[in-house]
């Protein structure tokens, strides 16, 4: 069925997360509370979140702030890579470090990850059917958030890669039928004292 509806889609990043993973740190849950009192106004409909504890709590926090949106488990949201480029696809002032790190990705991992990437996009991205506009939060993690950004603006598939993402900042990206998809915002942590805006990142990109 052809779209012919917008949709919102609204990517946060989960919050700051607890050392052994098993969810988040004070500063996290601090971070999740801010961004859902950011959401408040927005006409969300649903929440989506990845698996891991990370983002299971940061979606949870932030629906408190939210009311009664039904909340969705999805491996699609994930933490994964969505694709694996070649050495030669890569610029040459990054190629060597990334390919180190892709190198130690399993065949089996990458596989699992490009088709769960597959899924992200058919499932998240896209207009929607029907005549009511859609508005849903995806809880998930920074290489999934730069690989639907890559994807709204056309870019290379390498692209996903660098594009760091701050614990509980929010990218929006807009659906419209019959136009390219719109970017309105990337990694906005407005809602966040500057004491806890810039967690997530490495220490030379914190502003």
């Amino acid at each position: 069925m052809t779209g012919s509806a917008t949709r919102a889609l609204y990517l946060a990043r989960h919050a700051e997360a607890a050392p052994d993973g098993a969810g988040l740190t004070d500063v996290g849950r601090r971070q999740a509370v801010l961004l859902g009192r950011r959401l408040r106004e927005t006409p969300l409909t649903a929440i989506h979140h990845g698996p891991l504890p990370r983002a299971e709590e940061t979606a949870e926090l932030v629906g408190e702030q939210l009311g009664a949106l039904p909340q969705y488990r999805s491996e699609a949201a994930g933490d994964y890579i969505p694709d694996t480029p070649a050495h030669e696809e890569l610029p040459p002032t990054a190629a060597g470090p990334w390919t180190e790190f892709l190198n130690r990705i399993t065949v089996e991992e990458r596989e699992a990850g490009s088709a769960l990437a597959a899924s992200a996009v058919e499932m998240f991205t896209g207009p929607v059917p029907g005549d009511e506009p859609r508005h849903e939060l995806v809880v998930t993690h920074t290489f999934l958030i730069g690989w639907l950004v890559r994807a709204a603006m056309d870019a290379p598939k390498w692209r996903w890669m660098g594009m760091n993402h701050a614990n509980a900042g929010l990218t929006v990206i807009r659906y419209a039928p019959d136009r390219p998809a719109t970017v309105l915002l990337f990694n906005d942590t407005g809602h966040l004292p500057a004491g806890i805006r810039w967690t997530g990142l490495p220490p030379e990109l914190r502003v």
